[in-house]
């Protein structure tokens, strides 16, 4: 029973929107308003990578604020879905917009037919009594723009152009890659709790064939570009279409690109190029052909 109610206190625990505002260089209009979550959720995307280097090291993923706040803001780190989407739920909420918690079944990368678990928190935000999807935390294809909550119409972000498709049960998520739509994830409007979310990242940063236990995985979009590292392959996509694949080869080069790349302060994780070292010998070099 005390474990719950500390939990329930540091739930509640007041979001540093100063410091929050700093860690992701972000100046502008505190107001609730469509602009105001265009800004943020693009500057949110672009200072705090998506990175999952505390499930493959075998350290703890919590998902209360304080660490959340500890861990993002204040360590300078990134992380995945829940950890990034449950920080801006925070930073929203106390700016004065509404926020309704999402799960979807990601389809990127999946065979098609194959059904996944709700694994991947998004969030519906409404602005100006109009529903639109934020997410910060899909790696290698994160949003950089929320998206209107509008079914088959194209809309533009600051990188590749996305849709949603309403089918009878779900919306899809589609990008415009390589001149075709593909799908990402597929998720419905009922709301999810923090308890629901506490299950499925325990879930995701801890069974043994989760590819975040399992890989390093790290992506960050900048200007006209993203950044990806899958295991020791560094992918940099060009939004002209140009795609560079770098081969890491030393714990030195890894550390090097999460830090300068990804914008990552490591400084905090004990033992990481050891541990980064011995993750190479386990990692079977990567096709670099397209």
């Amino acid at each position: 029973m005390k474990q719950v109610c500390e939990m329930q206190v540091e739930q509640f625990a007041k979001i540093d929107l100063d410091a929050y505002f700093k860690r992701i260089s972000y100046q502008g209009d505190r107001t609730p308003t469509l602009s105001t979550l265009q800004a943020i959720h693009r500057h949110h995307a672009q200072a705090i990578a998506f990175e999952n280097l505390n499930p493959l090291l075998q350290l703890p993923v919590n998902l209360d604020i304080a660490t959340l706040q500890q861990k993002l803001i204040h360590e300078g780190r990134g992380g995945y879905c829940f950890e990034q989407n449950s920080l801006l739920r925070e930073v929203l909420l106390a700016l004065g917009f509404q926020v309704t918690n999402l799960a979807a079944r990601v389809l990127w990368n999946r065979p098609e037919g194959s059904l996944a678990p709700r694994s991947h928190m998004l969030l519906q935000v409404s602005v100006e009594g109009e529903p639109h999807i934020a997410d910060v935390g899909f790696g290698g294809l994160t949003l950089t723009t929320p998206l209107a909550l509008t079914s088959g119409i194209e809309q533009q972000t600051s990188h590749e152009p996305f849709r949603l498709i309403k089918t009878e049960k779900f919306y899809i998520l589609q990008a415009f890659i390589n001149h075709e739509w593909k799908s990402l994830y597929q998720f419905d409007l009922q709301e999810q709790q923090l308890a629901d979310y506490e299950v499925s990242n325990w879930y995701t940063s801890t069974y043994p064939n989760s590819l975040f236990v399992t890989m390093l995985l790290a992506a960050r979009p900048d200007f006209e570009v993203r950044y990806a590292l899958r295991n020791n392959q560094l992918t940099i996509h060009h939004l002209n279409g140009k795609t560079e694949r770098h081969l890491l080869s030393t714990a030195t080069e890894l550390r090097t690109v999460l830090e300068n790349r990804f914008g990552l302060q490591l400084g905090a994780i004990a033992h990481l190029d050891q541990k980064l070292q011995q993750a190479l010998h386990q990692w079977s070099a990567p096709d670099l052909h397209p």
